[in-house]
C-alpha cells in the first residue's frame, strides 16, 4: 500500500545569541513511500529473527471462544470477564481476600472473536502495561469511586453489584452485604486508576500493594487456565451493572 506523507510547511526558527538574531527557514517537499524500494538485506537479516520471534509469541493459541465477546455499557460479557479475572488471580498473587475488583472501561481496546485466541489478541485488547494493585479503603471512598463508575457509564467489576441511577451509584451490594461506609474493603484495580487516572482522584492518596503485576499477564494465564480445565474462553451479562428507575 503506497502512503504519502505530504510536509508542506515553513518551520521559522529565531535564535537569539546575545544581540544577534538569525531566522532560519527550513522548506518541506513531498515523499512517496511504498513498498517498492529497495531492501537494505543487512538490516533485513537483523530484524528478521526478532520479527519471527514476536510473530511466533503473538500467534501462539492459547484458548478458543465459542462465541467472542464485546464491551459495552454499563455491563458485557467481556468486561466481566476481564474484572472477574482481575479478583481472582490478585487473591493468588498477593494471597489475600479481595472484595472487589475493577476494569476501566476506556483501557479495554479490542474485542474478543469467535475462534481461536492467541497471545495477540489478548495484547490487542490490553495493549497498555497496566499493573494490577491493591488498596485497602472505606466505604464511603469506594462509594465515591463508584458515584464515578456510575458518571462514567459503569465499569467492568467483580464482587459488586449496583444501580446507576442520576449517575449516581445506588444498591450497592459487596459480598452480598450492603455497601456499610465504615467498613474496610479490599479493592483490585489498575496502578492507572489507582493513581488517580480517569477522574479517580478519590483513590489517589490512599497507599497501594504492588507486585508488579501486569493486567494483561494475568489475562493470558487466565485464559490458559480455562483452556486447561477444558472451559471455553465466554461469558455473559449478569446484571451486575443496571439502569436503576
Amino acid at each position: 500500500m503506497k502512503v504519502k506523507i505530504l510536509l508542506s510547511f515553513v518551520v521559522v526558527v529565531q535564535l537569539s545569541l546575545g544581540s544577534i538574531a538569525q531566522k532560519v527557514a527550513v522548506a518541506s517537499d513531498v515523499y512517496r513511500i511504498s513498498s517498492n524500494g529497495n531492501v537494505d538485506s543487512g538490516l533485513y537479516k537483523l530484524l528478521r529473527p526478532y520479527a519471527d520471534s514476536i510473530g511466533k509469541t503473538m500467534n501462539k493459541v492459547i484458548g478458543f471462544s465459542a462465541n467472542g465477546m464485546t464491551k459495552k455499557q454499563p455491563e458485557s460479557g467481556l468486561g466481566n470477564f476481564m474484572a472477574d479475572c482481575m479478583k481472582a488471580m490478585a487473591e493468588k498473587k498477593f494471597d489475600t481476600k479481595v472484595d472487589a475488583a475493577f476494569v476501566n472501561y476506556g483501557g479495554i481496546r479490542s474485542y474478543l472473536p469467535k475462534g481461536e485466541v492467541t497471545v495477540g489478541k489478548i495484547f490487542e485488547i490490553m495493549p497498555f502495561d497496566n499493573l494490577i494493585v491493591l488498596q485497602v479503603v472505606p466505604g464511603d471512598t469506594l462509594q465515591a469511586f463508584l458515584n464515578r463508575v456510575a458518571e462514567k457509564g459503569g465499569w467492568p467489576l467483580s464482587g459488586i453489584t449496583m444501580g446507576i441511577k442520576e449517575k449516581k451509584a445506588v444498591n450497592v451490594i459487596v459480598n452480598n452485604e450492603p455497601l456499610q461506609s465504615g467498613k474496610m474493603y479490599v479493592i483490585a484495580n489498575s496502578d492507572y486508576i489507582a493513581n488517580g487516572g480517569d477522574d479517580c482522584f478519590m483513590l489517589k492518596k490512599i497507599p497501594t500493594l504492588n507486585r508488579g503485576y501486569l493486567l494483561r499477564d494475568a489475562l493470558i494465564t487466565y485464559v490458559e487456565n480455562y483452556t486447561q480445565s477444558g472451559q471455553s474462553i465466554d461469558a455473559n451479562s449478569q446484571n451486575r451493572v443496571v439502569y436503576a428507575r
